[in-house]
Parts: structure tokens; C-alpha cells; sequence
């Protein structure tokens, strides 16, 4: 599945990749602000980063992309990266503080993994900034050499199930596929364009719709592409987790990341696979293995399918957070202050929260570190899809349950009213199925062939800070409908049990919409336009 070049575009790309015949690979010698324009676009488009570097970015002459990145000499290169591992060896032998790892980074892009794999790879709090190709902007429908894109997992091609799960797989695909063209068809006789609305607005806003409609049916093994910005502390630690994971793919994922990451910040990675890497990772499996053994005893059944429930609260979230407010304007200890504040008024505490929140502009401007003195706890059950958009929220403390059928499935309802129901229930049933008899023997792999539609249970533990940040930010009018409506319940929950803590959340949208996108793009036309004024020429007509 390696993207092809000639022989002269491979000469031209090879200064800034690590190699050009792997899936994995590091992006080199470009600036920091030319790697995130390539990793934005790349996030939005069926090509390979190093298509997107080709044909967007170097063949364009408007993009002056050979004043930007000027002439680049391998041997340079691997000297200055020799040089610079051993100066960082000499440091960490002298001094042993690991946080001078945090001071080099890398781009590195995986090209064709699953999505079960780029969830688990983004897990990571911090030090990791992922993005990855969007199931809203790009359709998977595509073939290569005669099949669709999904994983081939190595477990179940060797066992019992390997002609099931490719014929799964192969069905929910030809199904996504079949119903891209109707939906298609459904959204634009629905929905017509108006004069005020530009084609390009149009098309892209019908293009997100017919994506978020019919996502549901991909499986959790459908192979997407995704790009990883971060430093050489935080990729030591995520290699060594998905060493420790029991899927196969993350293992593989592990080595040839480190292999790659190794030619850029080898000092970084080196203690992946030595005795203290091996150790870390021994830890996290064996801990994994002996809990799991625990919880063997408990009953599997899913009993309750509420969406939302804030299963635990700070019952005096109001005083910790007043008194924080105060805390910076005084000389006194929290403990005084505690005792003060209980002692105010009704009128009185809510005349302080007012002084600190009620000028908020809009949804940035955040309350402050104040409000992290309170905390929160959801239970979610939700479609895997809308949790993929949700996960991406990594200023919390969140855990996932695995992949299952169990909890049932969402389905739009506009393939409903499209007259296109019951091909996508009878996929969710042969998927549902199929799960069951893999997940029999094979329950980690049984995760690929579960569609982003059926639901998943999660949890979020999270500052009433981050509360705001989160639902303000996810009711948004351009916001998928699913994730739209956790965030508008998540928020309510709140407002019950601590209505003066919410009374401060304007930015909170409780609307519901049919285009969800097309205000969103409307924006987009004036910004190009806007660019079009400042920067003459004929390349944003086709954006």
C-alpha cells in the first residue's frame, strides 16, 4: 500500500523523510511551520504526507516553497544528528535529568494503521500532539489493489476465523460504500443550496454531512493515516506502553517507530528496548494481567444505557473554588480562608463568582485555574465514533472499557428518511454476530471488526475548569450531533447538583441543527476571500 513515486519525485522527497518505502516514517529538514501546514492538510485528504509535501506544497510555485525550506545535504544532516546524540548522551550521563528529553522532538507520521491503533496512541496527557485523518472530511470508500483498507490481523489470518473477518469486514465496507452516493443525493434534495451560499461552502457541508452519516458502519480496523508532533521524553513512554499492549499491530507499530524515530533523536528512544524499558513494560503488562483477572468474576451483562451519569462530585466545590479566588489577593492560609467564605452569604459568594467569570467575551476565554479546584466524574456510553472526537480532551483523566456489540448500536436518522435503514441494520447485525463468535476465543482482536456506531463505555474525571472548556466547546453549532448532545447532557449534570457554579457558561449551545457545518464554512469563504486580498493570486479560488 506504499504510495509510488518516479524515480525524480523520490530523489525530490527523500531529503525530508526517512525512508520512502515504509509506512512509518519521520518528516526531517523542514520547518516547524511548514510540518504543521502539511500535517493540517493532511488530517483532510485521502493522499499520503509525502503526496501532500509533493504535489501541494513543492510543485506549487505559489507556496515558494524553495525560499522557505532552501537546499538540504543528507550528509549534513546525519552529522549534525550524530553530533547532537552525542552532546545529549554527555548531558544525561553528567546531570541523569530525563527532562532534558523534552527538549528535542520529532514529526513522525503512521501511515495505514487502524483506527483501534491511533486511539491507543493518542492516549498520551501530554507532550503528544496527534492528528489524524478525518472519517468527516474523507470517505473510505477506496480500494487498492482490489480490497478495501483495513487491517490484516495476523491472529485471526492464522485461526479459524480468517475467512469470517475478512468477509466482515469486506461487507461493512461494501455497505459504507453503497450508501456514499445516495446519502449524497438524500443530503442535497433535503437540504438545497441557497443563493447566499457558495458552491464551495455547499459541497463541503453536504461532503460532512454524508461522512458523519454514514461513518457508523466502518470498523474499528479500518486503516487510517495520522501524524504525531512531540518530544523525545513523552514518545519514550508511549513506545514502551504499546510494547506492553497485547494487540499484535501495536507491538509491530512500536518497533518500527522507534527504528525510525532513531535516525533523527536516537538518544531519546535508545531506552525503549534496553533493561529499563523491558522492565517498564514487564510492569504494565503483568498489572494489566493480574486485574484483569479480578474483574473475570464480575457479571458482563450491560444493565443501564443512561448516555450521561455524574456518578461522583465535590460537595463543597463551591466554597474550595471561592476560596481559590481569593487565595492570590490575600496573606492568609487556604484553611482561614475556607472558614470565611463558608461563613458568606448566598448573595455574597455569588457577587465573587460573578467578579471573576461574568466578563468572559466568548468560549476562549476560559474561567481561571480556579476552577480546577472542584472535580467531576461521568460515566458515558456512547458510539465509538463520537468517543474518537471526544478522546482528543486530554487535560482530564479519562478510561475506556474495550470495544464490544454489548451495549448495542446509534444510528442517524437520516439514513432512516433516505429509505437506507435496513442495509445498515442487517450490517450491524452480521458485525454483531461475527464479534461474538471471534470474541469467543480472541478477545482483544474481535475489537477490529466492531463499527464506530456501536456504543462504547468510558469515563471522565475532570475540573469544573476543563467541564467548561469541554462542553462549551463540543456544543458547538459546527459539532457532530452525537458528541453535541454528551456534551449539552454532561453540562446539565453539573447545573443540577451545582447550579451557581454553571450559571457562567454563555457559550453553551443547546440548539440543534440540521447542516451542521455550513455557518462553519460560510467563515471559511470570508477568510479566503480575506486571503485573497492580502495575498493576490489565483490559488484560493480552488480551496
Amino acid at each position: 500500500m506504499i504510495d509510488e513515486f518516479t524515480e525524480d519525485e523520490k530523489n525530490v522527497l527523500r531529503p525530508f523523510f526517512s525512508n520512502m518505502d515504509k509506512d512509518i516514517f519521520v518528516i526531517k529538514n523542514l520547518p516547524e511551520v511548514v510540518k504543521g501546514a502539511l500535517f493540517s492538510r493532511y488530517s483532510r485528504t485521502t493522499k499520503s504526507v509525502r503526496r501532500v509535501l509533493l504535489e501541494e506544497f513543492i510543485k506549487k510555485p505559489e507556496m515558494g516553497f524553495s525560499q522557505i525550506v532552501g537546499s538540504v545535504e543528507a550528509s549534513n544532516q546525519a552529522n549534525a544528528i550524530k553530533k547532537a546524540e552525542e552532546f545529549y548522551d554527555r548531558v544525561l550521563v553528567d546531570y541523569g535529568d530525563d527532562s532534558v528529553a523534552e527538549l528535542g522532538g520529532a514529526h513522525i507520521a503512521c501511515e495505514n494503521v487502524s483506527i483501534i491503533a491511533t486511539k491507543i496512541m493518542e492516549d498520551a496527557r501530554i507532550g503528544l500532539s496527534p492528528l489524524e485523518k478525518s472519517t468527516r472530511y474523507v470517505f473510505f470508500d477506496q480500494k487498492e489493489n482490489g480490497g478495501y483498507k483495513f487491517y490484516k490481523e495476523p491472529v485471526l489470518a492464522t485461526s479459524q476465523f480468517a475467512d469470517e473477518y475478512e468477509q466482515i469486514m469486506s461487507l461493512l465496507f461494501d455497505t459504507y460504500a453503497r450508501m456514499v452516493e445516495p446519502v449524497k443525493k438524500f443530503m442535497v434534495e433535503r437540504f438545497p443550496k441557497t443563493d447566499d451560499v457558495s458552491d464551495r461552502a455547499y459541497q463541503s457541508t453536504i461532503r460532512a454531512k454524508a461522512c458523519d452519516t454514514i461513518r457508523g458502519l466502518l470498523p474499528a480496523g479500518t486503516l487510517t493515516n495520522m501524524g504525531i508532533y512531540g518530544n523525545g521524553r513523552a514518545f519514550e513512554y508511549l513506545l514502551i506502553k504499546m510494547r506492553a499492549n497485547p494487540l499484535t499491530e501495536m507491538r509491530n507499530a512500536a518497533d518500527s517507530m522507534k527504528n525510525e524515530l532513531g535516525t533523527v533523536i536516537p538518544s531519546f528512544v535508545k531506552r525503549v528496548s534496553d533493561k529499563h524499558g523491558d522492565a517498564y513494560r514487564n510492569y504494565i503488562s503483568k498489572s494489566l494481567e493480574d486485574t484483569k483477572r479480578f474483574a473475570s468474576g464480575f457479571s458482563q451483562s450491560a444493565d443501564g444505557q443512561k448516555a450521561v451519569q455524574l456518578v461522583d462530585y465535590d460537595n463543597e466545590a463551591e466554597i474550595k473554588i471561592i476560596s481559590a479566588i481569593l487565595y492570590p489577593h490575600t496573606h492568609l492560609p487556604e484553611s482561614r480562608i475556607r472558614e470565611l467564605v463558608a461563613s458568606l452569604g448566598a448573595d455574597e459568594r455569588q457577587r465573587i463568582l460573578k467578579a471573576y467569570v461574568s466578563e468572559r467575551a466568548n468560549r476562549r476565554h476560559r474561567p481561571g485555574r480556579a476552577f480546577e479546584n472542584a472535580y467531576y466524574k461521568f460515566d458515558i456510553v456512547g458510539n465509538y465514533g463520537m468517543f474518537r472526537d471526544l478522546h482528543r480532551h486530554r487535560m482530564l483523566t479519562q478510561e475506556r472499557q474495550s470495544l464490544t456489540t454489548n451495549h448495542g448500536y446509534d444510528m442517524a436518522k437520516e439514513l432512516a428518511a433516505a429509505g437506507l435503514e435496513s442495509g445498515f441494520k442487517d450490517a450491524m447485525e452480521a458485525a454483531k454476530n461475527a464479534f461474538g463468535r471471534i470474541a469467543a476465543k480472541f478477545p482483544a482482536e474481535a475489537q477490529y471488526v466492531v463499527p464506530l456506531a456501536y456504543r462504547v463505555r468510558w469515563y471522565f474525571l475532570m475540573n469544573l475548569r476543563e467541564v467548561y472548556h469541554l462542553c462549551e466547546l463540543r456544543s458547538v453549532r459546527q459539532g457532530h450531533p452525537d458528541y453535541r448532545l454528551v456534551a449539552q447532557k454532561m453540562f446539565e449534570e453539573v447545573k443540577k447538583v451545582h447550579p451557581n457554579l454553571a450559571a457562567f457558561a454563555n457559550f453553551l449551545d443547546t440548539n440543534t441543527y440540521d447542516l451542521e457545518r455550513l455557518e462553519a464554512e460560510k467563515r471559511i469563504d470570508r477568510k479566503i476571500e480575506d486571503i485573497g486580498k492580502k495575498y493576490p493570486g489565483n490559488w484560493t479560488k480552488n480551496k
